[in-house]
């Protein structure tokens, strides 16, 4: 067990003795009314800058306008900014006396795809992507994130005097396709920087605005790369007898991979292998040569991860023998690793959100996305990883009741979060997090 994970148990059990009246409730309805005065107060322009970003998005390692409006909003708070950490990464550093380094991170990237929600600021952007021209939208929430990020650095400056310590706060690339965190890292993100002593993230999603969830452990899922190219025989599709054809292979594999799913893994465990896409031909009448598939699979636990990854690559092999073919070229890529939440860090936050939201935060299963924040986590920063909503609680509740009506996850192009309530959620639960941290570091002195 490592030095920092022994301290931060350890005083994680000391608050824990505390009675909850006398160690958070009343400073919790102090900082609370701060903290919303503060949000209110600076809403029109954290909304400006939602709505910006959201207009204007980036994908991967392109955000470069992006990070330059982030940048330029720390600097006029008074934050030390660099620049172009891992490519177009950026960290903000602001110092306010002896005490613990917190890290706060948000992501900087949209997704190359359109926007469908009719907003008055959707983006109709677009960019090129793989040699491709496609639309971009932060059909993800990244830009719900960094309103939020630019919020509680603000928020967190207004109430200094009731902290002492160091805030590192990071804009991060490229999470979509995970290689941002490991980007940053490679850039000595913990060696040119303070290697913080605890760290931050949020993500959103489609539930109520107001309720905040929350797990101690595993909070997303591993995330693994797949490529299967299914090689044949081309010929004329008249004469289907002369060609070995990869285009039932790769159909026939579509369907007995989920057999993996449903018939070798135990039911009651994660784990889904989901094929994004297929290429393969060029005209309606002609049996391609070869056929390659893309996906994802996903998992939390190792054991359950290296039986699908075995009974994966057995179906496509099987696949190909069935049809008298070629081996199959099979590529699996080991990607984003599962956030798992320091237990100490989530029970000091814990309290002080509980007492600031009662039933609104709440615990939830460890979601089933994935997310590059675990590369600073193994690399050694005990973490709080959590979600907020984006939607009207009404309308939850009647969907919740089998209305009819649609609720867009992140990713649909018809995800499209209530900015105020969601960027006040986000600001208020991520400065509080912070500040208990550091109210616990002042309480051991």
């Amino acid at each position: 067990m490592t030095k920092v994970l022994v301290t931060l148990l350890a005083s994680s059990a000391l608050c824990a003795s505390l009675p909850l009246q006398a160690q958070a409730e009343l400073d919790v309805v102090s900082l609370k009314s701060a903290i919303e005065r503060s949000v209110e107060s600076d809403y029109p322009k954290l909304d400006a800058l939602y709505k910006d970003i959201h207009a204007h998005p980036e994908i991967a390692f392109q955000e470069e306008k992006t990070a330059a409006k982030l940048a330029a909003e720390m600097r006029a708070l008074g934050f030390e900014v660099t620049e172009h950490v891992g490519k177009t990464g950026l960290v903000a550093i602001y110092k306010n006396g002896d005490g613990p380094t917190i890290m706060v991170r948000t992501e900087l990237d949209a997704l190359p795809m359109e926007e469908k929600t009719g907003l008055p600021y959707a983006s109709r952007d677009k960019t090129i992507w793989q040699g491709r021209e496609t639309f971009v939208a932060h059909s993800c929430g990244h830009d719900i994130h960094m309103a939020s990020w630019v919020g509680t650095a603000k928020t967190l400056l207004g109430l200094k005097d009731r902290w002492h310590g160091t805030l590192m706060f990071i804009a991060q690339p490229a999470e979509e396709i995970g290689a941002g965190a490991k980007a940053m890292l490679a850039d000595g993100l913990f060696t040119r920087f303070p290697k913080p002593d605890f760290g931050f993230a949020l993500h959103d999603g489609a539930f109520a605005y107001g309720t905040v969830l929350y797990t101690a452990g595993i909070r997303s899922s591993n995330a693994d790369g797949l490529y299967i190219k299914f090689r044949g025989r081309g010929g004329h599709g008249a004469v289907p007898q002369a060609t070995i054809d990869p285009v039932m292979m790769a159909a026939r594999f579509v369907v007995d991979v989920q057999s993996v799913i449903s018939r070798e893994k135990d039911p009651t465990e994660f784990g889904v292998v989901s094929i994004g896409a297929i290429h393969g031909g060029t005209a309606p009448n002609i049996i391609p040569d070869d056929v390659v598939l893309v996906g994802t699979i996903r998992s939390f636990k190792p054991e359950v991860r290296a039986k699908m990854l075995a009974g994966i690559e057995r179906t496509a092999r099987a696949v190909a023998t069935m049809s008298n073919a070629p081996e199959p070229e099979i590529k699996i890529a080991e990607g984003t690793k599962a956030v798992i939440n320091d237990p100490g860090v989530v029970g000091t936050a814990e309290r002080v959100l509980k007492a600031a939201f009662g039933d609104k935060f709440r615990p939830s299963p460890p979601v089933t996305a994935s997310e590059d924040y675990s590369e600073f986590i193994i690399a050694g920063v005990p973490s709080m990883f959590f979600n907020i909503g984006v939607y009207e609680p009404e309308r939850i509740t009647a969907a919740g009741e089998g209305d009819g009506s649609q609720l867009p996850g992140n990713h649909s192009p018809l995800f499209a979060p209530v900015p105020k309530p969601t960027i006040e959620t986000g600001v208020e639960a991520m400065t509080l997090a912070v500040l208990s941290v550091f109210d616990q570091h002042a309480g051991k002195k």
